[in-house]
């Protein structure tokens, strides 16, 4: 089969027709699934050729919504809708047992979700917000369903994790101090939310990297930059859409895109392989290692593949 060449111009829509073939019978899980968002945007062309997308989001009501929008469009979608807050780790193990329970098998799973701002705040476990969020809550909601994930694995294929990372993370040296301590804690006012974002991103790449390198083929892991849509054009209503389009294009073609069925552990800008943009402080192996083993401190569960 002859496959299209993407460019940073192609959409969501276009990355799942060209492997429709591919996403036929797939069970997808997307977390951040909230109506005008990338990962709406991934779940609502995914439904059109998906055995089931589970849409995921710590709102029963924008789940609700996200369901009917897609529902409208493609009435015969097969959409589940999973209660999801990534930033409580009880919440997380609970949403982990609800889809461990499901009788179809998990074939990829997408964590787009992301929190910030837009200030300082403490989890109910008493983390920062974003860390939480961003690192630690899907670091142990894969932890738990990695199981459900390989047993979905065949001779003839390979689940998939994809982490949606940022282009921002090149914009701060990562530290892994970071992961340990509450920034700013003792002084919210000087709290700097873009930092401790980009850091995040940081955590996202390594997470990949590293998880990429201990599943040894059972798994093929990503990270992605989504697409140039925090342009000024973002403000514009009727350039919303057609960004959102183009940004979530790379979140589906990791997801699905065979071509890089050999290439786990890579990074992608605009739907392809983009290992060079990853900033230095997000390539050392030392560094995703030992945040690795700090996370599994943290979040209290031991994870191995």
């Amino acid at each position: 089969m002859s496959l299209p060449t993407f460019t940073p111009n192609t959409t969501a829509e276009e990355v799942a027709a060209a492997f429709a073939e591919q996403i036929h019978g797939r069970n997808v899980l997307i977390t951040g699934t909230s109506i005008d968002g990338l990962g709406f945007e991934t779940a609502r062309v995914l439904a059109k050729y998906a055995n089931l997308v589970i849409i995921a989001s710590y709102s029963s009501e924008r789940l609700k919504l996200s369901e009917e929008a897609i529902k409208k469009e493609t009435p015969s979608g097969n959409i589940r809708r999973l209660i999801l807050d990534l930033s409580s780790l009880a919440a997380v193990r609970k949403a982990a047992a609800e889809v461990n329970s499901y009788p179809e098998p998990l074939h990829v799973l997408i964590h787009n979700a992301a929190g910030g701002g837009p200030g300082f705040k403490l989890t109910i476990d008493g983390f920062e917000s974003q860390i939480a969020t961003n690192h630690f809550g899907p670091f142990l909601l894969t932890k738990l369903l990695a199981s459900k994930l390989l047993a979905a694995r065949s001779d003839s294929y390979t689940p998939r994790v994809v982490v949606v990372s940022s282009v921002g993370h090149i914009f701060r040296p990562f530290d892994l101090n970071i992961i340990t301590a509450h920034p700013n804690a003792e002084n919210p006012e000087t709290y700097d939310v873009l930092g401790t974002y980009c850091q995040t991103k940081c955590a996202n790449i390594l997470f990949a990297t590293e998880f990429s390198r201990r599943a040894k083929g059972m798994l093929n892991v990503y990270s992605l930059h989504p697409g140039a849509i925090l342009t000024n054009l973002m403000q514009k209503e009727d350039h919303k859409a057609a960004l959102i389009a183009v940004g979530a294009a790379t979140t589906v073609a990791a997801a699905f895109d065979t071509r890089l069925d050999s290439k786990s552990g890579a990074y992608l800008v605009d739907c392809v392989e983009a290992n060079d943009n990853i900033a230095p402080h997000c390539s050392d192996v030392d560094t995703a290692a030992k945040l690795w083993t700090i996370t599994e401190d943290i979040v209290g569960e031991k994870f191995t593949v």
